[in-house]
C-alpha cells in the first residue's frame, strides 16, 4: 500500500521529460489523451546504494515544494525516510562526505539517499525548486541536521 501511494503522489509531477509508457489503466484513459512520462523507477538511491525497507506503523506521505536561492549551500544533513524529488527549475548538486557528486538539473527526478549524511548546493545563477515526495511513517521526522 505505501509503494502504491508513492507512486500516486509521485505521477503528480507529469509530464516533465524522462520516457514514455503506456497510460493502459483499463479504464480508457489513453482513450482520452492521458500521456504518462516515468521519471525514475529505480530501487536505489542516488548514490547507487539499495534502498531501506519501509518503516514500520501508519504509513504517511508528504509533498513539499521547496526553493533554494541561487547560490546556497544547504547544511550536512539526512532523511530517515525514503523520498524522491523532481527538479522543476534550477541546477542541484548533491554529495557525499566520501565525495560523492551528483548534478541535477530541470525535468529531472531522484531517489534521495536514506540515513547517508549529505549536502546540496544550487549551482549557477537560477534558484532551484524542487517537489520532495517523502514516504515515511506518521510523526517521523524526514530531514535532520548533522553535525
Amino acid at each position: 500500500m505505501k509503494r502504491v501511494a508513492l507512486t500516486l503522489v509521485m505521477l503528480l509531477a507529469l509530464p516533465l521529460g524522462a520516457r514514455d509508457i503506456r497510460a493502459d489503466d483499463g479504464h480508457g484513459a489513453e482513450k482520452l489523451g492521458v500521456t504518462i512520462k516515468e521519471l525514475v523507477n529505480s530501487t536505489k538511491e542516488w548514490d547507487g546504494q539499495p534502498l531501506p525497507d519501509y518503516p514500520d506503523g501508519q504509513a504517511e506521505i508528504k509533498v513539499l515544494r521547496i526553493k533554494i536561492p541561487a547560490g546556497v549551500t544547504l547544511p550536512w544533513h539526512y532523511h530517515p525516510v525514503i523520498n524522491a524529488a523532481v527538479i522543476l527549475e534550477g541546477r542541484l548538486e548533491l554529495y557525499l562526505k566520501g565525495g560523492t557528486t551528483r548534478v541535477f538539473g530541470p525535468g529531472e527526478a531522484l531517489v534521495e539517499v536514506v540515513n547517508t549524511v549529505h549536502a546540496g548546493k544550487a549551482l549557477g545563477p537560477d534558484d532551484v525548486v524542487l517537489v520532495v515526495f517523502y514516504a515515511g511513517s506518521k510523526g517521523q521526522s524526514t530531514t535532520v541536521l548533522s553535525k
